[in-house]
């Protein structure tokens, strides 16, 4: 026979009771049967898993705004797979790409390192020459530059800024005040525009996409939006080789 024990809940005017004993049919116990491993993603022939690579896309500027450094995230990381793991051997390098390189961090972050899939998919978007771009837009983010029908276009450096401020955050409607606070930082109170400024700086950089402008949309009452677009190919570049500093 075996005993379990049961807890009575006490009563709200009634002295707390002890644990009282209550006996139950002995019960065999069968053993579980060893779980089924998951069932493992078809690999091509000849290679195994032996590791696994975990891009963590954050700069410098927000680690410290965490109240950390990059060095104390890999530390962190590393003392974490410790624990789970002894017998693991690790290895870090630091991100490095581009100032002002766009897009989400964790992208650029695979582009630096030069990670296979992200370079395919880099590649796919981009053209093999200048001549391939024909009828349509290539924002150049590598090269600070646009093309239009394969010819390079006249825009200011603002100009430029604003189009790839937009482009690279595809898909989301900015408002006029972050792009005020984005594209003129430190800039004085005197020297920063106003929010009708932008509407200015987005009239002239539509007028030199030519039959493209749509691709920069207005959403009323809020800002502006780029879309993903057929005729837009964006060349983000692949960043400079990455030393290892952890």
């Amino acid at each position: 026979m075996s005993t379990t024990a049961l807890l009575d809940r006490p009563a709200t005017s009634a002295p707390v009771r002890h644990l009282r004993a209550v006996n139950h049919p002995a019960r065999v116990e069968t053993p579980a049967a060893p779980a089924e491993p998951a069932p493992a993603r078809a690999l091509p022939a000849g290679t195994a898993p032996r590791g696994f690579a975990l891009y963590v896309g954050i700069d410098e500027a927000k680690a410290a705004a965490s109240g950390v450094s990059l060095g104390v995230l890999v530390d962190a990381l590393r003392r974490t797979l410790a624990d789970l793991a002894p017998t693991a051997e690790t290895y870090a390098t630091v991100a490095l790409a581009p100032v002002g390189s766009g897009g989400r961090d964790v992208d650029v972050v695979r582009l630096a390192l030069h990670e296979p899939s992200a370079i395919a998919r880099t590649k796919q978007e981009e053209p093999e020459d200048e001549e391939s771009a024909a009828g349509g837009v290539v924002v150049d983010i590598s090269r600070k530059r646009v093309l239009i029908d394969g010819e390079s276009a006249a825009f200011t450096f603002k100009e430029f800024e604003l189009l790839q401020y937009l482009v690279l955050r595809e898909g989301r409607t900015i408002e006029r005040t972050e792009l005020v606070t984005s594209l003129w930082q430190g800039a004085s109170e005197e020297d920063a525009p106003g929010e009708r400024t932008i509407d200015v700086h987005v009239r002239r950089l539509r007028a030199k996409l030519g039959r493209y402008e749509d691709i920069v949309r207005t959403v009323r009452g809020v800002g502006y939006r780029f879309d993903r677009h057929a005729d837009v190919v964006i060349r983000y570049g692949h960043g400079t080789p990455s030393p290892d500093r952890f």
